[in-house]
């Protein structure tokens, strides 16, 4: 029985990776990923290796994953790949507390975020 298998939502030059719950604020995670749209893969790689945010390094291998299944799953040309699409989203908040004079409370949020990194293949303009 079982569910049919879902239509594919990328186009046949498109390839995707994603990670969750990384563990920084969606608008940081969106600085960097603002920062790698629209480039060509290698030189994606090569902004995300030399930034000095901490969470470029976690973008970079979720680039690097989604190269790696353009290459292995869809067969496309790793060369002509660039960035098309970064998204970001929020994920969970944990909430903490800090406790402060008066026997008040200082609330401590901290944020996760989902991205998502679609990579699609040039069409060559003779």
């Amino acid at each position: 029985m079982g569910k049919r298998a879902a239509e594919r939502a990328l186009a046949d030059n498109e390839a995707m990776a994603s990670a969750r719950q990384l563990r920084t604020s969606p608008q940081k995670l969106n600085e960097v990923a603002a920062c790698i749209r629209g480039m060509d893969c290698e030189a994606a790689l090569a902004e995300l290796q030399f930034s000095q945010r901490r969470i470029a390094n976690d973008v970079r291998k979720v680039l690097q994953s989604a190269i790696a299944n353009a290459e292995n799953n869809h067969q496309l040309d790793v060369d002509r790949l660039f960035v098309a699409e970064a998204t970001v989203g929020k994920a969970l908040v944990m909430k903490r507390w800090k406790a402060r004079a008066r026997g008040r409370v200082g609330r401590i949020q901290k944020f996760f975020s989902n991205l998502r990194v679609v990579v699609r293949e040039r069409e060559d303009i003779d």
